[in-house]
């Protein structure tokens, strides 16, 4: 999965919860949950990677490990 296809993906989510007729309430509301997670998490990646660019300087190997942590969250497809 490429960075760009889980904000697609959760985009069709959303669409795709707000025409679901035959859904039941409590079936929307665990989907809703799990959608406002997974854009927790996309924005938590790239705040670990603005962070690792903060740290540059100052704390290089801070600034790797953030990357390497970026990384990880990208080879895992998110």
């Amino acid at each position: 999965m490429s960075s760009t296809e889980l904000p697609d993906l959760l985009r069709r989510l959303h669409a795709e919860l707000e025409s679901a007729d035959s859904l039941d309430e409590e079936s929307r509301k665990l989907l809703k949950v799990l959608a406002r997670d997974l854009q927790k998490f996309e924005s938590h990646v790239s705040a670990t990677r603005s962070f690792a660019v903060h740290f540059e300087a100052e704390h290089p190997g801070l600034a790797a490990i953030l990357r390497q942590i970026a990384d990880a969250f990208g080879k895992a497809g998110i």
